[in-house]
């Protein structure tokens, strides 16, 4: 293991700030990291040898790879408690906006949607990660949800019941089961899991993560996010009987009252069955 790797590693093992899901991401995001300055050219580092300059070129790399806004920020954010640990906060500029990183946009005009290619599907050869995969596309589950569940006791037969220790911020919440498609990858993935979740019994959570990333990228999936776009825009679709604008649907100022009034209880619902508490989040995944 190179020095910064392993240097990062210990002061996530010294600093568990948060809960153990944000610490996993954390230690995750700042391996991540390491190997990207160390491909950049900078060498034999250190936990304390952070610098603006390692900074900028981080920055220089995510925005030249396209990565979201979100997602930037995000990275920007365990930088920021990197920095903060070794005692060198302003090694970090206080604003985003230094770096040239744009807001989030929460409105969008083009859909971000993707589905299961099954030709894909078979270069994975972890069971895990395929149901994982199977039951982000037909649930709408994140990533860390799809691999913490534990079928067998999520099953209530007609929803899916997520406790509040897999999900972002700590939410439980039900899914209805509505399709047979639902209800088949449900059951393969009690069949593959048993009583247990869908992380090996030899293995932590955030191996497991790493296994998964590592098979998506073998098998050319990437972007995995767009799974729960999909999954919003299929219910969106099931809730009104129209197409939702992010996919070519009408707008919100096209609609007539009672379509209006049904946009707005089927976005309730949908954010609701996402692990969302705001309707105004659903402009991401269907548009306005």
């Amino acid at each position: 293991m190179r020095d910064l790797n392993y240097a990062l590693k210990q002061l996530c093992k010294k600093h568990r700030d948060g809960s153990f899901a944000t610490q996993a991401n954390r230690e995750r995001i700042l391996e991540l990291v390491a190997d990207q300055l160390q491909e950049m050219g900078f060498r034999h580092m250190q936990a304390t040898s952070l610098k603006p300059k390692h900074v900028e070129a981080l920055v220089a790399r995510w925005q030249e790879e396209t990565l979201s806004a979100g997602t930037i920020k995000n990275r920007m954010a365990d930088l920021r408690w990197w920095a903060e640990k070794i005692g060198k906060p302003s090694v970090i500029a206080r604003d985003n906006d230094a770096y040239g990183i744009p807001d989030r946009k929460f409105v969008t005009h083009q859909s971000k949607a993707k589905e299961l290619v099954p030709e894909q599907l078979q270069r994975i050869t972890d069971p895990y990660s395929v149901v994982s995969l199977k039951l982000q596309a037909a649930y709408g589950l994140r990533r860390e949800e799809s691999i913490k569940i534990q079928p067998a006791w999520a099953d209530r037969g007609d929803t899916l019941a997520l406790k509040d220790s897999w999900t972002k911020g700590g939410r439980a919440r039900e899914i209805p089961i509505t399709t047979e498609d639902q209800r088949r990858v449900l059951d393969e993935a009690k069949r593959i899991a048993g009583r247990a979740s869908l992380i090996p019994t030899d293995k932590r959570y955030i191996e497991q993560l790493k296994r998964f990333e590592n098979q998506c990228a073998k098998a050319g999936i990437h972007r995995v996010h767009g799974h729960r776009h999909a999954y919003a825009q299929r219910r969106y679709q099931d809730l009104t009987g129209r197409t939702c604008p992010a996919a070519g649907g009408l707008h919100k100022k096209e609609l007539s009252p009672e379509q209006k009034a049904a946009d707005q209880e089927a976005r309730l619902t949908i954010s609701r069955e996402l692990g969302h508490e705001r309707e105004a989040i659903t402009t991401i995944y269907l548009g306005r």
